[in-house]
């Protein structure tokens, strides 16, 4: 039996598809961190908006806190909802490099993603400067960044001891 050849262009349209699918595999979490990003950066997550409900749960686990202290642990909940949340949004940038660029360096896609953290952090404060109940702070940018380098330089130590001949790939 002669095993037939597909036609050229129905392997063309396979492989647009293929590149489409690996895209939005690579890129598709990067742009749905961004959008809850965006979310998180509007009035409804004030500062306001937000310690009747985080005090709530920190209450049921911890038990009662004076407001005084509470102001203190609310405000070190925002921060650290910061650091962890761009921590987790640089690994996303990482990812989305290594899968897009062939033949790079861990340390290449480590800078790519902590520059696409940058952007979105430093547009997410501006952003915030226009509305009523937020203030878009130089500090924060700078705590987000912070936040995506450690996760990231975490990543690297974590891939440097269990898995280093991942650190260069070819796709």
């Amino acid at each position: 039996m002669v095993k037939q050849e597909r036609p050229i262009h129905l392997h063309a349209e396979t492989e647009r598809h293929n590149k489409r699918a690996r895209w939005l595999n690579a890129w598709l979490p990067v742009i749905i961190g961004t959008v809850m990003i965006a979310i998180s950066s509007s009035n409804l997550f004030s500062s306001d908006n937000t310690s009747g409900p985080f005090r709530w749960v920190f209450e049921a686990i911890f038990g009662p806190v004076a407001d005084r202290r509470w102001h203190i642990i609310h405000f070190f909940i925002r921060k650290g909802a910061h650091f962890l949340g761009y921590g987790v949004y640089g690994l996303l940038w990482l990812r989305a490099w290594w899968l897009t660029l062939p033949n790079t360096r861990f340390f290449q896609d480590a800078a790519l993603a902590i520059l696409g953290c940058c952007v979105v952090a430093s547009s997410d404060e501006f952003h915030q400067t226009f509305l009523s109940r937020r203030s878009g702070s130089p500090r924060d940018v700078l705590l987000d960044c912070t936040g995506a380098a450690t996760l990231l330089m975490i990543s690297y130590i974590v891939m440097r001891i269990f898995r280093p001949e991942k650190l260069t790939h070819s796709c």
